[in-house]
């Protein structure tokens, strides 16, 4: 069973398509990129799966299950946008994981906490926007999810701060898991990339197995990307 799986998926706000007609099946077990400009759909494709946006038509599958109460039990989402309040301290939203999810495994968030010198008893408004950031990201892969939607993880932060971000998905996300992960920073992701879709204005222009597209076409995917994407 495909850990996603997409039948024309079509969003739309008001007139304007946000998806058009997406079709596409994602394995389990690999960290896929997906992969666009800016306005492309990749924020929608994500909050539809993360059961925030409802499709316009066509349907989704999570495992065999349509976006609902049982998948928000195996997705687990990190936003775009830091969605706790600066006021809180590391510890207050270790406590909020606690309580809302019950595959959140808090000794290896606080041990992925410890290795990055951030204090517990913090507050998150005294950090820099690169460790607020980290601690989002550790919340969310401390999980023990079957489907890890991460959008746009390494946007607005600096080099240091985006090779611990790649280095902790690909370490501490669930065996067997799937990581879909949102980017326009396509050269920073590539090396941790299983396969890959390319978005772009809704529509898919181009998915498949990373290493077999390099092979087959003898570029890397941030140079296919350019091409595609070129006059885009």
């Amino acid at each position: 069973m495909a850990a996603v799986a997409c039948y024309g998926l079509t969003k739309r706000y008001g007139s304007a398509p946000a998806l058009s007609d997406v079709s596409l099946e994602l394995p389990a077990g690999k960290i896929i990129g997906l992969l666009g400009p800016n306005g492309s759909g990749k924020t929608t494709f994500i909050k539809i799966l993360a059961g925030l946006l409802k499709p316009t038509a066509g349907a989704v599958l999570i495992h065999g299950e349509e976006p609902g109460v049982r998948t928000k039990a195996m997705v687990s989402y990190l936003p775009e946008r830091m969605v706790f309040d600066p006021g809180m301290r590391v510890s207050d939203c270790i406590e909020l994981f606690r309580d809302f999810y019950g595959d959140f495994d808090e000794r290896r968030a606080r041990e992925m906490l410890s290795v990055l010198g951030v204090p517990v008893d913090g507050k998150l408004k005294t950090f820099s926007k690169g460790t607020r950031e980290k601690v989002q990201l550790v919340l969310v892969m401390a999980r023990r999810a079957k489907l890890y939607l991460l959008d746009e993880p390494i946007g607005g932060v600096d080099p240091a701060a985006r090779d611990f971000i790649l280095h902790t998905i690909v370490t501490a996300y669930e065996p067997g898991a799937t990581v879909i992960l949102s980017t326009h920073l396509i050269r920073d992701v590539e090396p941790i990339l299983d396969g890959f879709v390319f978005l772009g204005s809704g529509s898919v222009i181009m998915s498949g197995d990373a290493e077999t597209v390099r092979a087959d076409t003898g570029k890397s995917l941030d140079e296919l990307f350019r091409e595609v994407f070129r006059c885009w």
